[in-house]
């Protein structure tokens, strides 16, 4: 699926007033995505590991929106999909889907940032009852991830991995 992004105009008050506290990397993404550039065009360009956790997060904070999708139908509303980063979230707590992300996020934090590091992410994960709980370990986890080589370069998959569960 290819995807056109379009600045919102909350997005173009961003370019003018600087007002949203993005960072640099988050503020360069927002001024290349122009209406016309595919998603795949973007990351050719900004040559970033997370662009599609970036994206998301712009999209979810209202900064751009869905313009075009190729080869994609729009829904029965005339409404073009999302890649906002989350699913859904379910009626209620999938405890196998949970333990999942949980093992997930405890695994990967050992193999890629070592054995007793960022125990605080760790607790987190294992206290969280709900799927909305959990997600707001995404973040932590995310950001763990991208701080080792190894990480950084598996980020994409590793996250959408994770999001298939939380």
């Amino acid at each position: 699926m290819s995807v056109i992004f379009a600045k919102t105009p909350k997005g173009v008050s961003e370019m003018e007033t600087r007002s949203g506290g993005l960072t640099p990397r988050v503020r360069r993404l927002l001024i290349m995505v122009d209406g016309k550039r595919t998603v795949e065009d973007l990351r050719a360009m900004a040559l970033a590991d997370d662009l599609t956790h970036t994206l998301g997060l712009l999209e979810e904070e209202g900064y751009i929106q869905v313009h075009q999708a190729l080869d994609v139908a729009a829904d029965d509303n005339g409404a073009l999909p999302s890649i906002t980063a989350f699913r859904e979230l379910p009626e209620s707590p999938d405890g196998r889907e949970l333990d999942m992300a949980r093992h997930f996020i405890v695994n990967t934090l050992k193999t890629f940032c070592g054995q007793m590091t960022h125990l605080t992410i760790v607790e987190a994960a294992f206290t969280a009852k709900t799927h909305a709980e959990l997600r707001e370990v995404f973040g932590p986890w995310y950001h763990a991830m991208v701080e080792t080589r190894e990480g950084r370069r598996r980020a994409e998959e590793l996250r959408e991995d994770l999001l298939k569960v939380i």
